[in-house]
């Protein structure tokens, strides 16, 4: 019989040779911004993972899925991540998979029905809607603007947000807005009169999420439509929000790695003044200082992710996790550029996609300097008690 430890390993290496067999070759750059291409094509993916036994690594298994702890995620995750198109082939990239962890603890058996049980079997998709342009939230959500007032058994929502991901294709969004006893989520079916997609934002990175603008007018949904508690929106959001950093990080690995596999297939390869330039110091401190990187940011994640498990509180070490790796990936590719050359500018290393999606990281799910900050307030946070 398998040990866990194997069974873990079988997977991976599956999911090794579906990224390797069936997605990589599928990579191609005009994609890019493409996303009803993307659709069809992470449509088609789906079907082959679920054929091959890889779909839904975090998805639980009496929903359809492989039910995995989050340590055997960060494990399958980075496999998928090797791939910009991966995550998705799975079932594992955001929002859809963080939404399917929250409303899975969250919702009602009509909600589980109507919501989570299509969006775990890959029939529908959705948002997350907290963002807003300014003066409304960011990354300090307590400057939430959208308002929801409850009017004759009905609530009522007036508000905007941007910078959506996924909102474009999704079938519904799980919208944050202010009410009179505080913030709350609700869910909105995006054909619901005064629901409107305003735009898809031009942004850096292309591939598969796109980011939107949308506009609430007098949007009404009934009370069933609340998502957990009427004023415990923020304590809820929480749910989602801390496994999304981390399964950033995992996902994000899994792109550097391959960005550095890359780069060392062209430097063994390519000579320069008589010999490899993967022979040349220079180049090898490159090459060692990203092993480095990746090796620390592999072992963060697997930290936070056991803590994960056992039930702990992350928000200390999820927040230094994301930061950390964050920069971490964004130097490992940045060396990969650099060691490539002109090839690595263009687009047939594949490297300058993954270079525009790698930067984002240090801005998604807050931003390094927000971070950094809220890790010394709670390391300083002992301190100031002791002086009172």
């Amino acid at each position: 019989m398998n040990t866990p430890n194997s069974t873990l390993e079988t997977l991976r290496l599956r999911t090794r040779a579906f990224i390797d067999d069936e997605v990589i070759p599928r990579e191609d750059v005009s994609l890019a911004h493409d996303f009803a291409a993307q659709d069809r094509l992470i449509q088609v993916l789906r079907q082959k993972a679920r054929e091959t036994g890889v779909r839904g690594p975090g998805i639980p298994r009496e929903l359809g899925g492989l039910g995995l702890s989050f340590r055997g995620r960060a494990v399958i995750l980075e496999e998928s991540g090797r791939s910009v198109l991966g995550p998705h082939a799975l079932q594992a990239g955001p929002p859809d998979e963080t939404n399917i962890l929250m409303l899975d603890r969250l919702c009602t058996s009509a909600q589980r029905m109507r919501y989570l049980e299509p969006l775990a079997a890959g029939q529908t998709r959705s948002c997350f809607a907290m963002t807003e342009p300014p003066p409304g939230a960011g990354s300090d959500p307590a400057m939430l603007q959208t308002r929801a007032v409850r009017r004759n058994g009905t609530w009522i929502i007036d508000g905007r947000k941007w910078f959506i991901s996924g909102a474009l294709r999704a079938d519904f969004a799980i919208v944050m807005a202010q009410t009179d006893s505080g913030p709350t989520m609700f869910i909105v079916d995006t054909d619901t009169p005064g629901y409107r997609m305003v735009r898809v934002i031009d942004a850096l990175d292309g591939f598969i999420s796109s980011h939107c603008e949308l506009s609430f007018e007098s949007c009404m949904v009934r009370d069933d439509a609340v998502l957990g508690q009427v004023g415990d929106g923020f304590a809820h959001a929480q749910l989602r929000l801390e496994p999304a950093r981390l399964t950033h990080c995992m996902r994000f690995i899994g792109m550097a790695r391959r960005a550095l596999e890359i780069a060392e297939r062209y430097v063994s390869g390519r000579e320069s003044f008589g010999k490899p330039l993967g022979q040349h110091q220079n180049v090898q401190t490159l090459i060692a200082d990203s092993h480095i990187d990746l090796y620390a940011a592999r072992m963060m994640t697997f930290d936070v992710a056991t803590r994960m498990d056992a039930g702990l509180s992350v928000k200390q070490e999820s927040s230094m996790a994301k930061v950390f790796v964050s920069e971490a990936v964004g130097r490992v590719v940045d060396r990969a550029v650099q060691m490539t050359g002109a090839f690595g500018i263009s687009s047939d290393s594949g490297l300058s996609a993954l270079y525009r999606e790698v930067r984002p990281f240090r801005i998604f799910d807050g931003a390094s300097e927000v971070h950094r900050s809220a890790i010394a307030q709670r390391a300083l946070k002992p301190y100031a008690q002791s002086q009172d």
